[in-house]
């Protein structure tokens, strides 16, 4: 599992390790954040939560994608990943992501989407990456787009939340 520096953001990226499930729940149990991810994100989002995320994305099952802490200054405040497509979408990978509220404004997010992409690209035979962001939230839209991403489409009425359906829309980068 690689270690990426975000120099810029005064962050990186490394593996999970047990001891960051504190730390990752008190970032995690956020209703804003739940708000914007899916389903199986619990809210509340308790240290056992963080405990079973952490032995998921450290077991084999977990190692067919790759999983990262957002890390800054050794604590736990988010986690990105790249979901490996297969069969005839095998050269594509779903990005995601979430940044603790402590840590938003300061061009994390961005910087780790940037350097994530840009490993994939580099260490695997990726020709697409990509990402689903629910309508509401715009802010992802511009994450996305300063780290290169472009909007491909409004899938309308595509992603049900908290009761309401909305639209979806799907950002790319391509190789």
């Amino acid at each position: 599992m690689p270690v990426l520096p975000l120099p810029e953001a005064g962050a990186l990226l490394r593996p999970f390790a047990p001891a960051d499930a504190p730390s990752l729940a008190l970032h995690a149990n956020d209703h804003g954040i739940w708000l914007n991810l899916r389903d199986r994100f619990p809210h509340p989002y308790s240290v056992a939560d963080a405990e079973a995320y952490i032995a998921m994305v450290n077991s084999e099952e977990g190692q067919r994608d790759l999983h990262l802490c957002i890390d800054v200054a050794g604590e736990a405040v988010g986690s990105i990943s790249l979901l490996f497509k297969h069969d005839v979408n095998r050269r594509s990978a779903e990005i995601g992501y979430w940044l603790g509220r402590t840590h938003w404004g300061r061009g994390i997010a961005t910087a780790a989407v940037r350097v994530l992409a840009d490993h994939g690209f580099t260490h695997h035979d990726l020709a697409r990456i990509y990402a689903v962001v629910f309508a509401h939230n715009a802010t992802s839209g511009r994450v996305l787009e300063k780290a290169g991403f472009t909007l491909e489409a409004r899938l309308r009425q595509a992603v049900t939340k908290d009761g309401q359906t909305m639209d979806g829309l799907l950002y790319a980068l391509v190789r």
